[in-house]
């Protein structure tokens, strides 16, 4: 397991997934929840989700069809908020993944008055974080996600 691939296959596939804001790509479940996948050559993204208001859910990696790396994510935004005003933000930040830590967005993203920030602790292999959206100075969105590598030691 080569961890730049992973790295880079990570980057590709938010980029191609929900950060797009493409709606067409959800599949809806049986058990209410939604499913965005991805695949290219031998790696494939799964991302599986529920919400609405609040959401959580988790991404599965998948090297030539087995597990390899998972994030879990529960979020929420403020009750007197519109999703629709601050879901731009989230995706645009998704879109600017960093490679270096790709786990959500980059340090800070600005998006006209809403400003994305994300903290984190940990390497692509054991990590865990928290990203929040500000609009005048206010907590308007927050989430909390963790994951790393899974069945390594076969």
């Amino acid at each position: 397991m080569n961890l730049e691939e992973l790295r880079a296959f990570l980057v590709d596939a938010n980029r191609h997934t929900y950060a797009t804001g493409d709606e067409s790509l959800n599949k809806k479940e049986i058990d209410k929840s939604t499913t965005i996948t991805y695949q290219k050559e031998d790696w494939s993204f799964h991302d599986n989700f529920f919400g609405g208001e609040p959401y959580g859910g988790r991404e599965v990696v998948f090297y030539k069809d087995q597990p390899l790396w998972i994030m879990v994510y529960y979020g929420s935004i403020n009750n007197n908020v519109a999703p629709e005003t601050v879901y731009p933000t989230l995706q645009k930040a998704l879109r600017a993944m960093p490679p270096e830590s790709p786990f959500r967005g980059p340090l800070e993203v600005i998006n006209g008055e809403y400003i994305y920030k994300n903290s984190w602790t940990g390497t692509l292999t054991k990590f865990s974080g928290e990203e929040i959206i500000l609009k005048d100075g206010k907590e308007i969105y927050k989430a909390h996600y963790l994951g790393g590598l899974v069945d390594i030691k076969r």
